[in-house]
């Protein structure tokens, strides 16, 4: 059992002291592989006979979608994008997240609320205020944080998906040179994500290297996340739900009185 936690406030309603399951957060920037990452993490744990839940930003059947139709527009002040985005987050932790911790699942979180607050505050927004928001949010029992340097990030977009609008900081730098925006974006960004790592206790790994080795070192730390899921102040572990038995668990967990 690991012992719920939360950023600032328990929620009303969530009355759990302890959870069987395991809350693993993998964060970055976007265009480091972060999510390569994440499904090679869960095919992993699966064949190691761990039932696991994956989930991420915008994936809330609440708020997703209008997340997604806002940004379209290119029009979301910094504020209302995150009281957006904690809404979303919320839907997802009182209906996928917590209920699966209760079911024995590992959880891996494609990115979490450190993403958020990292891209708000070199937008201008206070760092207290935006803790404040995402207080009700559950302290993981890990944060893995890929760290990279703007040239390594600047080639694999290149080769990739090409500049964004938003990961490129469009919506309040100053300029139409898109290729400086976003350079200049991302140096504040990943310098936001790095204080964010040494006040919270991310696990950083060089993500400059190859797939597989990012992996290795991913891998090394979930083992000593896991290793101990079943067990009870030094007991023998028992045997982990199969996927079929935490997902029929999961399944009749009863949502949350007001959800």
């Amino acid at each position: 059992m690991t012992e719920l936690r939360f950023m600032g406030i328990r929620p009303p309603g969530v009355e759990d002291v302890a959870v069987p399951g395991r809350l693993v957060v993998v964060e970055s920037t976007d265009g480091v592989g972060r999510s390569t990452q994440v499904r090679l993490l869960k095919e992993w744990l699966e064949d190691q006979g761990y039932a696991v839940l994956d989930t991420g930003l915008r994936r809330s059947d609440l708020a997703g979608p209008g997340i997604e139709r806002a940004k379209e527009g290119h029009t979301l002040d910094p504020i209302t994008l995150n009281l957006f985005y904690a809404t979303d987050f919320w839907d997802r932790l009182e209906r996928q997240i917590l209920p699966a911790l209760r079911a024995g699942m590992v959880v891996i979180a494609d990115r979490y609320v450190f993403s958020l607050i990292a891209r708000a505050v070199v937008r201008g927004v206070e760092l207290d205020w935006l803790e404040n928001l995402y207080a009700f949010a559950v302290v993981p029992d890990c944060v893995i944080y890929l760290d990279v340097d703007v040239q390594n990030l600047l080639s694999r977009i290149l080769r990739s998906s090409g500049f964004d609008y938003w990961e490129s900081g469009q919506d309040y730098l100053r300029g139409q040179d898109l290729y400086h925006n976003f350079v200049r974006y991302q140096e504040m960004l990943l310098a936001e994500f790095r204080q964010l790592a040494g006040r919270y206790g991310f696990q950083v790994v060089d993500a400059r290297g190859s797939i597989a080795d990012t992996f290795r070192s991913m891998r090394q730390i979930i083992q000593g996340v896991v290793r101990t899921m079943g067990s009870d102040e030094g007991a023998v572990p028992i045997a982990q739900p199969s996927v079929a038995q935490a997902s029929e668990r999961l399944g009749r967990e009863k949502p949350a009185e007001g959800s």
